[in-house]
Formats: structure tokens, sequence, C-alpha cells
């Protein structure tokens, strides 16, 4: 069963879709805005649910004709628009499955819903021609628009959209999931809650992936012997990293939470509230070889190392100086 509390930390999104059809005001055109895995397809999938439901609640029943129909993905009046090609969303797709569809009326609901995934990828000329429909829909039509970034889309479109941005998820709230729906053990869950920053799909990626833990470790075993290696001995992980280099921003993650765990225990000598308690030794040794100062300028070493990288700056220069950075602090 899919349910709108699935959606975690979205409650007054939820509640403003919920008053929308009690008070029979919904709109014929919303944006959600939500990073991948903010729970966006989810939740405009339960509210093209909610609207088609025979029992005409404030959650889809589950039970009835319509709504299993909704489950199975083979709702006649809802319909999830796709593209052939990967990174657009051309003019004829919006044609052909949104345009030359939408003045047949509903089949068996009262509405008919067009849900346009990645409509960040949506061509101008697309988005003129979906303008239109906007403007003057049906009188029982719903186009949603779910997109990772609402500002690539016309400002025309924007302006004639109810907009809804999904937020980033209290981390807690996140763990709490993890461990009570996924019954993941609790420092696996804290951590894959951490990296995954508010992100709820994230978080579960990451806490059931082999290969992301593979990484953590690697990483940490840069992190525990950096200060005492020789520079060649950096340039050797740095050449090893590069061959990884689409996994260089988690790497570059993990060194950035574990620095602050240094830092946190530095300053309060807490263990609970540490993303890595399991490596206390470790953390409690370094803290007492850094200085406070030393700490702030490796964090903002990583984080210029982050930026440099997405802008394109030599890979190898970055790491080697971040590297060398870690070492000398």
């Amino acid at each position: 069963m899919q349910r709108f509390q699935d959606v975690l930390g979205q409650e007054e999104v939820i509640r403003h879709l919920q008053n929308a059809v009690s008070a029979n005001k919904v709109s014929h055109s919303y944006i959600f805005e939500g990073e991948t895995g903010s729970g966006k397809k989810l939740l405009a999938g339960l509210f093209a649910m909610l609207l088609q439901c025979e029992n005409k609640g404030t959650e889809p029943c589950q039970i009835c004709t319509s709504c299993k129909k909704a489950l199975n993905k083979n709702h006649p009046d809802i319909i999830y628009v796709t593209h052939e090609k990967p990174n657009s969303v051309g003019i004829e797709d919006i044609r052909e499955q949104v345009i030359g569809d939408i003045l047949i009326k509903p089949y068996s609901g009262p509405y008919k819903i067009y849900i346009i995934d990645e409509a960040e990828k949506m061509t101008v000329q697309a988005q003129n021609a979906l303008l239109k429909t906007i403007e003057e829909p049906p009188a029982y039509a719903v186009i949603m628009l779910l997109t990772n970034n609402a500002n690539i889309l016309l400002p025309t479109i924007l302006s004639r959209c109810v907009r809804l941005s999904l937020k980033a998820v209290n981390e807690a709230v996140v763990q709490t999931y993890l461990m009570e729906s996924m019954e993941i053990p609790d420092y696996q869950a804290g951590m894959s809650a951490s990296f995954a920053q508010g992100n709820v799909g994230k978080a579960k990626k990451i806490a059931l992936s082999e290969d992301f833990h593979k990484l953590i470790e690697s990483a940490l075993h840069i992190l525990k012997y950096a200060q005492d290696m020789e520079v060649y001995e950096l340039i050797d992980a740095v050449k090893s990293m590069s061959q990884e280099k689409n996994n260089v921003f988690e790497y570059l993650d993990t060194f950035l939470l574990w620095f602050r765990d240094v830092l946190l225990f530095k300053a309060t000598k807490e263990v609970d509230s540490l993303v890595f308690r399991n490596e206390i030794n470790q953390i409690r040794e370094r803290a007492s070889k850094s200085s406070y100062e030393g700490l702030e300028l490796i964090i903002e070493a990583i984080e210029k190392a982050k930026a440099r990288l997405k802008s394109n700056v030599n890979f190898d220069l970055t790491m080697e100086l971040l590297f060398l950075t870690i070492r000398e602090n």
C-alpha cells in the first residue's frame, strides 16, 4: 500500500493537496520540485490516485476499482508522459501524449491527469506547446510537472502553475525511518542519513549499497593514515582515486563528515552525536593532533576541492593539494 505518510517530511505540501481536494479547488497545473529521491514521483502518483478515488476522502482508499488501477499503473485517466531521448523531452512527446490526447474526455474518472517527470528536460519548443494547454485546459485536466530544478522552466509556465517544493527531511527522521521500516542497524542508518542530507530516496539507496560501504572503508583508510603518509604515497592515493572519478564526491563527502566529527569531538568530547562513532579511537587521536584552526582549514579545503572539481579543474592537482592540507594540519 502507498500512503501520503510514506512521503517523509513533506507534511506541508501534503496538507496543501488534501485541502485543495476537500475544498474542490484543485488547480489545472502543478509543479513538484525536489531532487532525485525526494519523493516527488510518489507524491504525484498518490495525488493522482486521490483525485480519481471513488470514495472521495483525503487519502486514496486503495480498495476501489480506480485506486487498484492506479496502483497497477494502468488507470486510463492517469497518463505518465514518456520520452525516448534520455536528455530531452521534445515537442513531439508533448504533442502526441498530451496535446493530442487531452481533448478526449476521461474514460472513467472525474479527471484526466498527465504526469511529466524530468520536466526540466523539456525543450523550449515543447514548453511553449504545453503552455497553450496550461493556459486554456479542459475543465477535467490536471497537469503535473516533476522537476529537479523548476527555475529551468519558462517563466510563463512557472507563473501559471502551483509550485510545490519538497524540502530536505530532518536527519533524525530519516534515520528513524531506516531503522524502523527497513531494519537498518542504528550506526549504518545514522551514517546513511547523514550522507543523504535530507534525501530519503538517497538514504535508502546508500543503506542498501554494498559498493557504497566499500567506498566508505576505502576513504576512511586514507583518512586514518594521511597525516603520516609521504608525498609520493599521497600521490599514489590520488591516482588510485582518479580511477573512480565517478565516486570522487562521495569520497569528499566522507572526508567532510569525518573531519566534522573530529572537530565536534574536540569541542564537546561527546561520542553519541558523531556520524563515525565506531571510529572513535581514530577520531580522538586526530582531535588531539589537530588544532581548531587546522581542522577548519581542512574542512574549508574539502569544500574548495568539491567546487574545483565541479568546475573541471585538474583532478590530480586538486586532490594532491587537498591531501597536503590534510597532512599538514
